[in-house]
This record gives C-alpha cells, structure tokens and sequence, in this order.
C-alpha cells in the first residue's frame, strides 16, 4: 500500500478581468450587492475564441508538470473535472490526452461540479494507493462565461461564476506519514434540481425540443439556483465532512494549518472559519479574484497559497467542498 503525494500544482486564468461595476452596465446590480452578498469584487472571463475548458487546462497541467521534475512519459493517468467540458462528448481528458501529447494512457472525466477536483483526486488517490498507477494528472477547469443568462433575469447566478483552471499531479509516496491520509465523499441527490442546468438532456429538453420552440423566455439551459437553499446546506455538509476526515485520521481542528474551502461564496467560508474558530492565516479565499470557478477552485486556491509560501512540508492541509448533485466531499493532506 503506498500514500499519493501532491508533487505539482498549477494555475491559468484568462487575463480578461470583469468587474462588478463592469456586470453593472449590462444588468440591474451593483459592486455592494455583489460583495455583501458573496465576496466577489472580480472575476475571469474568457475572450470569446481565445480558450476553452480543455485549452485552460492544459496550461495548468504544464505548470504542474513542470513543477512536479516528472516527464511527460511517465503520466500514467489523465483525470478531468469540469461541468463546462468543450463538447458534450467526448470530455476534455481525452483532448487534454492530445494536446499534450502524453502516450496512449487512460482519461477519465469527472462530473461533480463544485466537488469534482475532490473527487478526482479521490479517484486518483485509490488508482496510487493499490499500485495500479505511479503519477497521474489532475485538473478542474471550467469555462462558465458564455454559458451564463447575462440580463437582470440571471443576475442572481451569473455574477457568481468565473473561468479558470487548475491543475495537480498525484504520484506514489512510499512514507504513510506524507501525502493524502484520506478522502471522503458524499451525496444527496434528492435535492438535485435546487442547483442545476435543466437543458439540454436526454431525459428532458434536447436540443432539438429546444430549436423547435424557439421560445425567447426559455431559460432551461441557463444554470439555475435556490440560492438560500443551497447556502443552508452547504455549511452544514461543509462541517460535517471536515469533521469526518479529522476524526478518520484522530486529529483535531487545532492540528489544521491550511483550510482550502471551494471558493462557493465568502460567507460560506467565513461561516465555517467562524465555527471552526480559525484564523485568518488558516484558512485561503481567492473568491473576491476569480469567483466562483466551480471545479477549478479548490486546485487554483490550493496552488495561490503554496505559491505564497502558506503552506509548508509537514502541514496538514484540508481541502473541502460542496455543490450540485447534491455533493461533497473532504481530503485531508500532509504536506
């Protein structure tokens, strides 16, 4: 049995900043509103043919290669989160496959939102842990910008959201006492329509449903959100599994040195600091830059605070997050 260890992290976002007084002078909102509401200040978007979700996730995973000292030959594993992917088949982890040029190795795309980077690298985790695989690359990237209703009638979703990526490679770490001690997931799909984009689908509006009624006030393939639904469980799940992976491992909240929340919105993650009682320097938010940028969040906020010197060997490291499904999930990290 070996541990899986983060040897390389990596970040792109666009360089196109928009902020709240820019999404001001096309809907009905305010630079207040927004960041009384959620922390943001600004956020990322795309020029429109500049990126893609596969493009921005390949240019984290060559800094996080780079980074890692591991040659592009000895990549034994491609995993992919996204909810934004370039075609609705194949998933990107294929493209991201070509792009780089990696051998004929396997691509698995991961499609939990707000926790797919946990997810992923949960997956990952068990692939290095049996010994199936040596080092595989991780990534969550999402480009959200195109897809977003971006008049007063989606103003309450789309001035959350962001385009990034991130990216990590995983590799065997024979020492138990380092790496990833543990993952730990969860889902509660009945609440599943309360964040969620309905249309297209093959159970529901396809396509073809959707040219054929050519109707201006159909908003089903627009990302929708009970908002205040989503918030009241999500500090409540956001807890619970941070407390579940202290307790697998018999640690306690005072052993935490570096708290990587998904970057949902500022006050979920002051809620939790609060109740964890932690300090400023315990816990990473990136949100009031970049938004929300669903799975690429977490590995963007993870590489920005080891890049800031935050996080050191030996550190334990929390990574949590929750979001549509609904999921989430924790891992608990020693540097």
């Amino acid at each position: 049995m070996y541990h899986s260890k983060i040897t390389g992290l990596g970040y792109y976002v666009p360089d196109n900043v928009v902020t709240n007084d820019d999404l001001s002078k096309i809907m009905d909102t305010n630079d207040e509103w927004i960041q009384e509401r959620t922390g943001i200040q600004e956020r990322r978007h795309i020029i429109r043919g500049s990126d893609t979700t596969t493009t921005m996730g390949v240019k984290a995973a060559k800094i996080a290669i780079e980074r890692s000292g591991i040659p592009y030959e000895n990549i034994d594993f491609v995993i992919f989160a996204t909810l934004s992917p370039d075609y609705y088949f194949p998933g990107p982890g294929v493209l991201v496959q070509r792009d780089l040029g990696l051998r004929n190795v396997g691509a698995l795309d991961v499609r939990n939102q707000c926790s797919g980077f946990v997810y992923a690298i949960s997956v990952a985790d068990q692939y290095i842990k049996t010994g199936m695989y040596k080092n595989i690359l991780v990534i969550g990237s999402e480009l959200q910008s195109t897809g977003l209703d971006m008049t007063n009638r989606g103003r309450g979703v789309s001035v959350i959201f962001g385009d990034g990526a991130g990216a990590a490679v995983l590799s065997r770490e024979e020492d138990l006492s380092k790496g990833i001690l543990s993952t730990h997931l969860h889902s509660e799909g009945q609440h599943a329509e309360e964040l969620f984009v309905k249309a297209p689908g093959m159970g529901g509006r396809w396509v073809t449903d959707i040219l054929a009624d050519n109707d201006p006030e159909d908003d089903s393939y627009f990302g929708y959100m009970n908002g205040q639904f989503v918030f009241k469980n999500a500090v409540v799940r956001f807890a619970e599994v941070i407390n579940e992976g202290l307790e697998a491992n018999d640690l306690q909240v005072s052993d935490i040195n570096m708290l990587i929340p998904h970057q949902a919105n500022l006050r979920i993650s002051q809620f939790i600091q609060k109740k964890f009682q932690l300090t400023d320097d315990q816990v990473f938010n990136n949100i009031q830059k970049y938004g929300n940028t669903t799975a690429a969040s977490i590995p963007i906020a993870l590489t920005e605070a080891w890049e800031q010197g935050k996080i050191k060997p030996g550190d334990l490291v929390v990574l949590a997050a929750f979001g549509s499904g609904f999921t989430w999930g924790s891992a608990i990290i020693r540097w």
